[in-house]
């Protein structure tokens, strides 16, 4: 065996061009379906994680039937040492605790339904930055008395900062929730559904507004990486009994993963599309390069080498050359989708102003895991043991006498 290998490693090199050439073939083939499916997947990963940092966490835990209801009747109590409990989970990064509801707010004249959020101010910023968002006025402390609204309710109230409106609504079990609360500062979302409708509270003072101390509606838990969400969904779930439930960001948002599903599909056609043109150009590499050594294959099988271990060198020959082209998309592929998965792709003009209509930075992110590589890795690899089965065909069919004469 060893004498085969090294037989077909030197003839290999004996035409250093055709090897070359061959072996780049199969190169630029795993590197450019490695910077695809980077770019697609990492498209994927900012989209989910862009969208559960701007409002509902990677899980959320809630009372049996809250989700389907949305009523702060179905508010819960959740004790200090629970929630340390799911903080201390390995991979979470972060809780944060909301009361939710909805009520009228009036200022003169005008009235409109908004979505009222009572938040824990430090905590709510840490997850999706909202005080990043404040244009005007100042940010809550634990103990506001006031509100933030968003820029686009503010714009059709009419309103600014001093400002005071009227919030109108049910507390928990019926009571009735309403005050007269200033305004402290204005905040700006790119979404027009959240720029449109969002007031905030202070926790305490909304859980006093709606008459539920000590409760609230949602705990949203952050984790540190979206491959490590099932193990930390079973760890949640394992603290709760069947009056809670634990949902993730897909059942959250089941139009984001609709949306993400049928753009992988264009994406698995794009690259079965790639994988074909690749499989052709690494099969007609390999048809070349068995034109011209037929003269050779003609002369060594009429010398008395048996059609069988010829067919097998040329298969070690085929396989040397296609890891060569694989193992070497991979190894140049890793320092560049690294650099891009640490410094993505600003994005510009109309694309640019596309991302920030749906609420994302306008960039073109890419990710870098194992999983990536390794696929794109097997795949090709097939692709070319496929594409190089040609000279074992081909050899069996070979009459020596004509290969000699070409």
């Amino acid at each position: 065996m060893k004498t085969y290998l090294l037989l077909a490693w030197r003839n290999l090199w004996r035409n250093k061009r055709r090897t070359l050439i061959a072996a780049a073939s199969v190169f630029f083939a795993v590197l450019l379906a490695l910077v695809m499916r980077s770019m697609q997947e990492g498209s994927y990963d900012y989209m989910i994680e862009a969208s559960v940092s701007m409002y509902t966490g990677y899980i959320q835990i809630h009372r049996d039937e809250y989700w389907e209801k949305r009523s702060i009747d179905k508010s819960m109590e959740v004790s200090d040492k629970i929630v340390k409990e799911i903080e201390g989970i390995e991979n979470v990064t972060l809780v944060t605790p909301r009361l939710e509801s909805f009520s009228l707010i009036s200022y003169g004249n005008t009235t409109k339904v908004a979505s009222i959020i009572g938040i824990e101010p430090e905590q709510e910023n840490r997850m999706t930055k909202l005080k990043n968002k404040l244009i005007k006025g100042k940010y809550l402390t634990p103990d506001s008395k006031g509100t933030i609204l968003s820029e686009g309710l503010a714009r059709l109230l009419k309103v600014d900062i001093g400002d005071s409106v009227v919030l109108y609504g049910q507390g928990y079990h019926g009571v009735t929730a309403a005050d007269r609360i200033p305004i402290e500062g204005i905040v700006k979302f790119t979404l027009p559904e959240l720029n449109k409708s969002m007031v905030y509270l202070s926790m305490n003072y909304a859980q006093w507004l709606y008459s539920a101390p000590e409760r609230i509606t949602t705990l949203s838990v952050m984790i540190n990486h979206i491959d490590n969400l099932l193990e930390v969904y079973k760890n949640i779930n394992g603290l709760f009994d069947d009056k809670y439930e634990v949902m993730t960001w897909s059942e959250l948002m089941p139009e984001l993963v609709q949306g993400i599903e049928i753009d992988n599909a264009g994406g698995i056609i794009m690259l079965g599309i790639l994988y074909i043109i690749i499989g052709f150009g690494i099969f007609g590499t390999v048809m070349m390069m068995t034109a011209e050594r037929t003269k050779e294959f003609g002369i060594l099988i009429s010398i008395g080498l048996k059609k069988g271990k010829l067919a097998f060198i040329s298969f070690l020959e085929s396989i040397f050359l296609t890891f060569i082209g694989v193992a070497a998309g991979v190894i140049v592929s890793i320092p560049l989708l690294y650099y891009f998965h640490r410094n993505p792709i600003e994005l510009t003009g109309q694309m640019a102003d596309m991302a920030l209509s749906y609420g994302l930075d306008p960039i073109l992110p890419f990710r870098f895991a194992p999983n990536i590589f390794v696929d794109q890795f097997l795949t090709v690899f097939v692709i070319a043991l496929v594409s190089v089965s040609y000279p074992l065909f081909f050899i069996r069919k070979l009459k020596p006498v004509e290969a000699m004469r070409k």
